[in-house]
């Protein structure tokens, strides 16, 4: 089991490890897995396997088929609009909440995260990148102190994730979508308004680049 969340109860290290292998490209939309390969695959025990995955089905980041088989969900239009306009609602507001109480200890860790980033597109590191990504939203979305607003912006993440990973096996890492040097400029002037613009371009980007490797 991962080292990072071995110190958790053990049915919430299982919980974040698989998790963790959902949003960042472990395991690929469509592709199943059973629950007795993912119990080999992170060392933790049945039940605490069992939990999790009945924790994110419920969470719209996995699918419960027969056979004790379990995918992630193949993401259709229909949801990726869905989602899409319940991220432009939500996350965009984040930004401007957190760039409103912005501090120079989040600012400087927000660089250090997005140079990890850039450091993972120049060398292609595709699991590396999705997990900085991630990282550097959710640093940025932490600051904004909006627990709920943050809360359904990481449920519309878990589902919607997992795309990302399909956009760079498509298109290679050096296209991928990132709009942070401008975040990070409008937070150093202290202007939420241009965060918040900042973000809502880089998740459209990275939703127009979702929707060309959809077939349906």
């Amino acid at each position: 089991m991962d080292k990072s969340v071995a110190k958790r109860p053990e049915h919430q290290a299982v919980y974040h490890q698989i998790r963790a292998m959902i949003l960042f490209g472990v395991l690929l939309p469509g592709q199943a897995v059973t629950i007795q390969g993912l119990v080999d695959l992170i060392g933790g025990g049945m039940t605490p396997v069992r939990e999790a995955i009945r924790r994110l089905s419920a969470e719209g980041a996995l699918e419960i088929g027969g056979n004790r088989r379990v995918t992630v969900p193949i993401m259709t239009r229909k949801t990726l609009d869905e989602i899409g306009f319940a991220r432009l609602a939500i996350e965009p507001r984040l930004s401007e909440l957190a760039a409103q109480r912005m501090s120079d200890k989040c600012l400087s860790d927000l660089v250090a995260l997005d140079q990890e980033i850039d450091r993972a597109i120049a060398s292609g590191n595709v699991e590396r990148y999705l997990e900085y990504n991630y990282r550097f939203h959710f640093s940025l979305y932490e600051q904004a102190d909006a627990p709920v607003l943050s809360k359904l912006s990481q449920s519309l993440w878990l589902q919607s994730g997992p795309a990302l990973r399909i956009v760079c096996g498509r298109f290679g890492t050096a296209n991928l979508p990132d709009k942070h040097d401008e975040a990070l400029t409008a937070l150093r002037e202290g202007d939420p308004a241009r965060a918040a613009q900042a973000i809502g371009d880089d998740i459209r980007q990275g939703i127009g680049q979702v929707r060309l490797t959809l077939s349906d």
